[in-house]
């Protein structure tokens, strides 16, 4: 009975697929988040009777033939990145990027992570950093006599400085942009890292062509779209139900078999 098999499939599958969905659901409101969508494939065909077989001897051809499927497996989890909405949060650190490109993390490993939340401060020594502290590359350092701080939609950060009539400029933002966003690898807390799928980042500065801009002030928002997801978790949750169902339907054929008497 290759139905119970593939029902299984099917419910595995499914269950991936919600899996995902919830992820997405849990980080609506998570800076910069970008959701994912799980894709799926069949599996092998076993072939009954092979289409173009000949099936005479004047050599008449099988047109179609026979083949079973077995089912079902995941594909792959695909990230969507597409743009988030902004969020004015009128904070003088916040940073959103309008377009393409992200920020870059220094590690404490030493590693390179990159992410497009934005939502950044000075520590104590008044360098630029995310909330768990790390660093952001190349190094911004703010005087600590600097009264504001100006970010531009190029990248350009400067600081005010009291006694001064000119903004001193402090540093130089710049974006990394990838040829698959897809294959980087997310390793939590809104940051990614580079892998062999996603190819070696090419570095810019923010408004160069083929990266966006950034906006002081603002934050990217999730790109999760709530009635989107809620109508895909339905969707899954039927197709789990009608997998099950089939469980069911197999396991009862399989007891009027077994009932059966010579």
């Amino acid at each position: 009975m290759r139905a119970l098999r593939i029902a299984a499939t099917g419910m595995e599958a499914q269950q991936l697929n919600v899996e995902v969905i919830s992820n997405n659901i849990a980080n609506m409101n998570t800076v910069g988040f970008k959701r994912q969508r799980a894709e799926f494939q069949d599996l092998l065909y076993q072939n009954v009777e092979r289409m173009g077989a000949q099936s005479s001897d004047t050599g008449t051809v099988v047109p179609t033939g026979i083949q079973v499927g077995s089912g079902v497996k995941a594909g792959s989890v695909y990230r969507i990145t597409s743009q988030g909405n902004l969020t004015h949060t009128e904070n003088t650190f916040d940073l959103a990027i309008q377009g393409k490109g992200y920020f870059q993390v220094l590690l404490p490993s030493g590693e390179i992570a990159y992410t497009r939340a934005g939502n950044f401060s000075p520590n104590d020594q008044g360098q630029l950093v995310t909330d768990d502290g790390y660093l952001v590359q190349p190094e911004i350092q703010i005087p600590p006599n600097a009264k504001d701080v100006v970010i531009s939609k190029t990248g350009q950060v400067q600081a005010i400085i009291d006694g001064q009539v000119a903004p001193q400029t402090v540093g130089q933002l710049e974006l990394a942009e990838f040829f698959n966003e897809g294959g980087l690898e997310a390793v939590g807390d809104n940051l990614f890292k580079e892998t062999t799928a996603s190819g070696a980042p090419t570095l810019g500065q923010p408004g160069e062509v083929g990266y966006g801009q950034l906006l002081q002030g603002y934050t990217e928002a999730s790109n999760v779209d709530a009635v989107g997801e809620i109508t895909a978790l339905i969707v899954a949750q039927r197709a789990y139900e009608m997998n099950s169902k089939i469980v069911t339907a197999a396991d009862e054929m399989l007891q009027a078999t077994s009932a059966l008497r010579s």
